[in-house]
This record gives structure tokens, sequence and C-alpha cells, in this order.
């Protein structure tokens, strides 16, 4: 269910609106596409393949998923080197604040995935479209690794799929998840989803906004070009959860949307 919509939140997809028409109306450069082609996008794809596949190796005995958690990283770090785009991390003293954790992330790009997997310094889970799990390589390590699928056939399926992100949580393991559902369209941030609030409600652990700033702008949705440029990492204060009950999980969202949103703005370079 979507969040209601306020004055707040009108005035912050005003913002939304006006920037992802800036972004928009910025050409791309033949320059960077072509590189894209003829080297960085075939050296992204033997990238995943070879660490997809020491993954899957990792996974025959490798129960914990720490050494599979540590090449998923190894491949994250490269695929940042290989956008030729630097990294800025804000805040990250306060992934320490709680062992166990909902970290939402605004959705932007395929790059979105490699950014938090490079960024975070600590195992965790994903929770993820079950479309996913399809693609080779990257499904098997999905697979192997223990991540969450999301089945959206049905509202049944769905809220089992929360389930089984409430129980990885129970089990100590922080959950990383894109409240979005999808990745953005235009580089606007969209409505976010109940799921991340309502499991961190079940759980009773925090839920920590992380903002990605960038990635648009690198990979925007239906191209395979990229055009570098510096990218951010935001993370936010943990909001509790302690008292609260499923009841309020769309307030609770409302509150990671507008706080996601702000931020966004607050720490995006000058278009």
């Amino acid at each position: 269910m979507s969040p209601r919509q306020d004055p707040v939140t009108s005035r912050v997809n005003a913002q939304n609106e006006a920037q992802a028409a800036s972004i928009g109306h910025k050409p791309h450069s033949s320059f960077f596409q072509w590189l894209t082609y003829l080297l960085l996008l075939p050296l992204i794809a033997l990238t995943t393949a070879f660490f997809g596949s020491i993954s899957l190796i990792c996974g025959l005995w490798d129960r914990s998923g720490n050494q599979q958690h540590s090449i998923a990283h190894l491949w994250a770090r490269t695929l940042l080197v290989l956008s030729l785009s630097p990294i800025r991390f804000v805040g990250a003293e306060k992934l320490h604040l709680h062992e166990t954790a909902v970290y939402a992330a605004n959705h932007l790009s395929y790059y979105d995935t490699p950014v938090l997997f490079a960024c975070l310094p600590f195992q965790f889970r994903i929770l993820a479209k079950q479309s996913l799990w399809k693609i080779p390589f990257i499904g098997w390590y999905l697979h192997r690794s223990g991540q969450v699928p999301v089945d959206q056939s049905s509202a049944r399926n769905a809220v089992a799929s929360l389930n089984r992100g409430v129980q990885t949580l129970k089990h100590g393991m922080p959950l990383v998840i894109f409240p979005e559902g999808g990745r953005s369209a235009d580089g606007s941030t969209k409505p976010f989803v109940s799921g991340a609030a309502w499991m961190a409600i079940k759980a009773q652990v925090p839920l920590v906004p992380i903002t990605i700033i960038g990635t648009y702008e690198l990979l925007p949705i239906h191209t395979y070009h990229l055009q570098p440029r510096p990218l951010a990492v935001v993370v936010g204060d943990p909001i509790s959860t302690e008292g609260l009950t499923t009841r309020d999980a769309d307030a609770l969202t409302q509150r990671l949307f507008e706080t996601i949103t702000t931020t966004y703005f607050k720490h995006q370079d000058p278009v």
C-alpha cells in the first residue's frame, strides 16, 4: 500500500519532477557510450561471471555465507572501478549502532546493488524480485547465498515472502530492501510500499534509511551505456520500531520516504 500524500511529500515530489526533467535533458557522451559497449560492458560481464563462479564453488562448503559475501564485495568494488565513478560514503558510523536492522534504500539503477555491496561493511541479505533468480550467475549467487526472493504473484505469496524476511532478521541477519519495488524510470523517488516497515516492526528492529545519489545518471533504466559521475551513499539516523505495531507501518513508511527524499536533494550535486 502506498504512503498517504501530505503537503510535505507533495513539495518533495514537485522537486523530484523538476530534477527528473533536468536529468532527462542532459546530453549523453558518445565517447562513454562507445567505451561502454566496446570495453566496459564486456569487462562487467566477465567480472560478474568470474566472481559468480567462485561464489558458487565456495557455496559448496560456506554455510555461514561469509566467504560468498566477501566475494560479492570484491565483485561490487570491481564494478565501481569499471564505472569510473568515485563514491562518497556519508554517515558510515551509524551502521554500527545496531547489529541487526532493515536497511531501506531508494532504487535508481542496476548499479544500486553493487554500490550497497561495496559500501556496507557487514554481511547482509537482500530482499529482491524473484525474477532476478532466473539471471545466470546473479540468480545462482542469490540462491546459494541465501538471499530472500519476493514472490509477487499473489498477496498471499507476497506476505509469505515478507515473513521469510522477518525470520532472517530474527536470526540476527541484517536485511537490505528497495521499498520502491523497482528502479525509478525518470530519476525521481517513487512512493514506497510498506514491506520494509512491516518487517522491521514485526522483528522489532530499527529501520535505517540509506540514500543513494548519482546512480540514475550513471546508468538510467533501459540504457546500457555508462555516464561516469561522482556517486554518494548517505546513511540516515536509525528509526526505532520499539512499541510499534503493523498498523503503524504506513506512517513509518511515509517517514522513511520523506527522510530519503529530503536527504537526496540535500546531498545531490547541482545540476
